[in-house]
């Protein structure tokens, strides 16, 4: 896709066999998951069933063991700055609980008191 073709895609969060693991503890095994523009999607499963690691995979946070993800069309491990400029992440919590991400290139959020 070329320039803001991207933008008019009907497919903009795709996932394709996406697994990670922490040590010995699978978190994703093989989510294939479609969300098609307009869609407010909500992940809702038990603690432990990998929705922050599916957001941080997405975000460029994390990269995934094995599968694909792409956000607008931008793979998330091979164009990581591409997916960077057309996401948004608002971050839970507390400054101290939000994952460390400036070693990464990408600047900490702002905190407000």
């Amino acid at each position: 896709m070329i320039g803001n073709d991207r933008y008019n895609t009907q497919i903009v969060v795709n996932t394709s066999g996406l697994e990670k693991s922490f040590g010995r503890v699978k978190v994703l095994a093989g989510l294939d998951l479609n969300v098609q523009r307009g869609t407010v999607l909500a992940l809702l499963r038990p603690n432990g069933a990998g929705k922050t690691t599916t957001i941080r995979i997405l975000s460029t946070l994390l990269k995934p063991d094995a599968g694909r993800a792409s956000v607008l069309g931008y793979d998330v491990v091979r164009q990581p700055e591409e997916v960077r400029k057309v996401i948004s992440l608002a971050r839970t919590g507390t400054p101290s609980t939000w994952p460390p991400t400036a070693a990464r290139g990408v600047s900490e959020p702002s905190w407000s008191g």
